[in-house]
């Protein structure tokens, strides 16, 4: 009986799913043309790739390379000491929290997790404040890759990033504040401590003569660069093609021709309706904007292939560097990693509370980042 509501369950799920990719693509090749379509998508890939990928890959490898060096020579506890007094009373965490942080900015989501797995690491910690290091990880995952890339897309740029920097870390406190919140409401059990070690174990060995250790860093933070870099090509080409196809138009003189970044404009349709609420919110003036927090919901890497298509379009301003780097930042995919990362630490039923807590978390950076700007702009 069980196996014949699983088969039927089965069924009715594969009926579903093909109405809805029959439905989408449908629609697609209904307004574009089936063949320019599938040319569109492949031509817009093909670009992504070679335009955008290997720039972002270029800039993981040389942030990755950097962020070893930080490490191999003691700069990232240097900057852990001095942000340990700032974890308590703005986090509820304790100070070694900050070593996440860093780690993270340096780096991606999941470095919190393989850090929170660490005996001498987690004994500092209850039960729910470790478990809320998903969300204030997350917030900070690729930080250095989006400010830096930001950053580089032009003059006048950095300052902008630099606003949306602290978007994102009053984000992080929103987003980790109230997912702690949403845990001791639900599971008061989780207020114990965590057992551990010495925090004093939690070390960064370093081996061999300064020019050896300088060259070891430089290779050994490039490779992770390359990881990390083959890591976004999956949501940069899938995601942001997608994306790209419902936030753009047609060609000149609104013909489909197959060329790459053609559309149908479905998103900036939907966000012109209520755009006032954007537009007052994070100060977006063109509704097309909105595709980029979208994107990052699902992927920072592939929201950040987005930017040069906008700067073409003359979409892009200070404001929307420093929304996108704040929002960029604090989201930075967790839709695709927040169900891994709690899994791995034996707490996936709190999966809906770590999104709820920092959707709402990468809205407010996105709102401060905005004002922010506004108020950097009039001084």
């Amino acid at each position: 009986m069980k196996g014949l509501k699983f088969l039927t369950g089965r069924r009715i799920e594969a009926g579903v799913f093909l109405l809805v990719f029959f439905g989408i693509f449908g629609g697609l090749g209904s307004v574009m043309g089936v063949s320019n379509m599938m040319n569109t998508i492949m031509y817009t890939a093909h670009d992504l790739l070679l335009n955008t990928v290997l720039y972002l890959m270029g800039v993981t490898v040389l942030t990755g390379a950097l962020g070893k060096l930080l490490v191999e020579f003691g700069v990232v506890r240097l900057l852990e000491v001095i942000l340990k007094p700032l974890m308590k009373p703005l986090y509820n965490l304790p100070g070694v929290a900050a070593l996440g942080g860093i780690l993270t900015f340096l780096s991606d989501n999941p470095a919190i997790i393989s850090l929170s797995k660490d005996k001498n690491f987690s004994q500092y910690f209850k039960k729910y404040q470790l478990i809320s290091l998903t969300n204030f990880g997350t917030a900070f995952g690729m930080g250095l890759v989006v400010i830096i890339y930001m950053a580089g897309r032009g003059e006048g740029f950095m300052s902008a990033a630099v606003v949306g920097l602290l978007g994102s870390f009053v984000g992080s406190i929103v987003s980790t504040r109230l997912m702690q919140r949403s845990i001791l409401k639900t599971n008061p059990e989780l207020n114990d401590n965590v057992e551990g070690g010495d925090e004093q174990q939690i070390s960064f060995k370093s081996e061999g003569g300064v020019f050896l250790r300088v060259l070891n860093s430089l290779l050994d933070g490039g490779k992770t660069g390359v990881d990390l870099g083959l890591a976004i090509i999956p949501g940069v080409l899938i995601i942001s093609t997608f994306v790209m196809m419902l936030t753009f138009g047609p060609g000149e003189g609104g013909v489909y021709t197959g060329a790459a970044y053609e559309g149908v404009a479905l998103l900036p349709m939907l966000a012109g309706k209520i755009n006032f609420i954007f537009e007052w919110l994070f100060g977006f003036q063109h509704p097309e904007l909105v595709a980029f927090p979208i994107t990052s919901l699902g992927a920072v890497g592939a929201a950040l292939s987005l930017i040069p298509k906008f700067q073409l379009s003359g979409l892009i301003d200070g404001n929307a560097i420093a929304v996108f780097t704040a929002m960029g930042m604090c989201w930075s995919g967790y839709l695709s990693t927040h169900t891994a990362m709690l899994d791995s630490m034996g707490f996936r039923k709190l999966t809906s509370k770590a999104i709820l807590a920092h959707t709402i978390g990468g809205l407010v950076a996105g709102i401060v980042a905005h004002w922010a700007f506004v108020l950097f702009s009039i001084l």
